[in-house]
């Protein structure tokens, strides 16, 4: 994003940002659940060197470059806290209407419109996002593989291979006269063996998660309280990912299904919205080895807002959404409440639930699971540095952690909804760089008059 402003009181020589950025006059919301407080934060290269509680301790807060080349950012009261971090992201998911236009996209734009996805959430204020399946084999990785390398904006990002699948199950869509396997958006295995292979191979590809289908889905034809993989074909993927130090997720919909993830231990665990008591229970007994991410938001908008797409509210399977959705706001209470790790990541990447309004989730978090604003908030930062295995350096605002920093005109804490304003986010930072500028402090000021 351009600079909008003089760069001459803002940023290092040339418009460059500086070795160092000093945030001063700042609320910081620091994502450990504290109640926020004035502060500076300072970052050298990409990580938070120091934070401090009260007024100016480096240096002037006007405005401007101190000694050292570091650059201070004067935040006018706005709030600092932690980038987002979706953890249920489908960066090749691409805003269609349906299934269909996913998998049937050629490899060639779908590979540019997965770039252009991970701009677009990061615009929104993600900076970081757990790959929760990729429609072709290797999107996920090459996309990955060019934002760590700086070459595309995006995220963090962990790469996924598509969901492998049962003959018959979710994601598998070939038909009697049309079996070619590039028809469907899932890997389809039947038998150890089978699973064995594709597992290794995607391993070969480069993906960071393995993900299995475990349940169905009500839109594609199978029941979501269906559970077609067998005990052994899970049992072979975990070994065969495990192997290779490799994590696992799940589309998990069935309590069946999810306690195959506690059985296998199976780290992440996708929507879980039909668990039962006995479920819960075992979820509780092992919740420090075990992610959720209910997707509340697919549910919602494919039961609700998808009229326009062809699944009008009373139709047949938008019951069959409201229903589960009914199911999963119970569920997720009551996992809320036994201190399950629940985290935000809606399953965005449809027509009606676009990428780029992933914050959504928070919102739905508050109103509908019985999170409070700092909870949701947590479940947007800290638990998503622990999802992508980076709780030690990412997801809070810590001396030493990642500088991935979100400055945002208003106070999250109090009312969620401000971080689906894409011009209340002044500035976000991943990785010491700004990938939106803050503007200058007269600019701002003539926002805000």
């Amino acid at each position: 994003m351009a600079d909008n402003g003089s760069s001459s009181n803002r940023w290092g020589s040339n418009g460059r940002d500086s070795d160092s950025v000093l945030f001063t006059n700042v609320r910081i919301l620091d994502g450990s659940g504290d109640y926020p407080y004035t502060g500076e934060v300072l970052v050298q290269g990409n990580r938070i060197k120091q934070v401090t509680k009260g007024s100016s301790r480096f240096g002037s807060s006007s405005g401007g470059t101190i000694g050292g080349g570091t650059t201070t950012i004067d935040g006018m009261g706005a709030t600092l806290m932690p980038g987002l971090i979706d953890a249920h992201l489908h960066l090749s998911w691409n805003n269609a209407p349906g299934i269909d236009p996913i998998q049937k996209m050629p490899v060639e734009e779908h590979t540019l419109v997965t770039a252009e996805m991970a701009k677009v959430v990061l615009d929104a204020g993600f900076t970081a996002g757990r790959g929760a399946a990729a429609a072709k084999p290797r999107l996920d990785v090459a996309v990955r593989d060019f934002i760590n390398a700086g070459r595309i904006p995006g995220p963090r990002y962990t790469a996924s291979g598509p969901e492998i699948t049962t003959v018959g199950g979710l994601g598998d869509f070939t038909l009697p006269h049309m079996p070619h396997p590039g028809l469907n958006l899932g890997m389809v295995i039947s038998g150890p063996e089978e699973v064995r292979a594709t597992v290794r191979m995607l391993i070969k590809y480069g993906v960071d998660t393995i993900k299995l289908n475990l349940s169905g889905e009500e839109i594609t034809g199978m029941g979501a309280e269906e559970t077609p993989m067998s005990e052994e074909e899970v049992a072979m993927a975990v070994q065969e990912a495990r192997a290779r130090n490799k994590w696992l997720s799940a589309h998990a919909r069935s309590s069946k299904s999810v306690q195959q993830c506690i059985r296998h231990g199976i780290q992440i665990i996708y929507h879980a919205s039909f668990c039962d008591e006995q479920t819960l229970d075992m979820l509780e007994a092992n919740k420090d080895k075990h992610f959720v991410a209910p997707g509340i938001a697919w549910l919602i908008g494919t039961a609700r807002n998808a009229g326009d797409y062809g699944i009008k509210p009373g139709s047949e399977i938008s019951m069959l959404y409201e229903r589960e959705l009914e199911r999963a706001i119970d569920t997720i209470k009551k996992m809320h409440r036994r201190g399950i790790r629940v985290l935000i990541g809606g399953d965005y990447g449809f027509a009606w639930t676009p990428q780029g309004t992933n914050a959504k989730d928070l919102e739905y978090f508050v109103d509908m699971l019985g999170f409070s604003p700092m909870e949701a908030i947590i479940a947007g930062t800290r638990l998503g540095g622990e999802i992508m295995g980076m709780g030690h350096e990412l997801g809070q605002i810590r001396e030493g952690y990642l500088a991935d920093l979100l400055l945002v005109d208003g106070d999250p804490a109090a009312n969620v909804r401000v971080l689906q304003d894409k011009d209340r986010l002044l500035a976000i930072m991943k990785d010491g760089k700004f990938h939106k500028r803050p503007q200058t402090q007269e600019q701002r000021r003539r926002l805000t008059a």
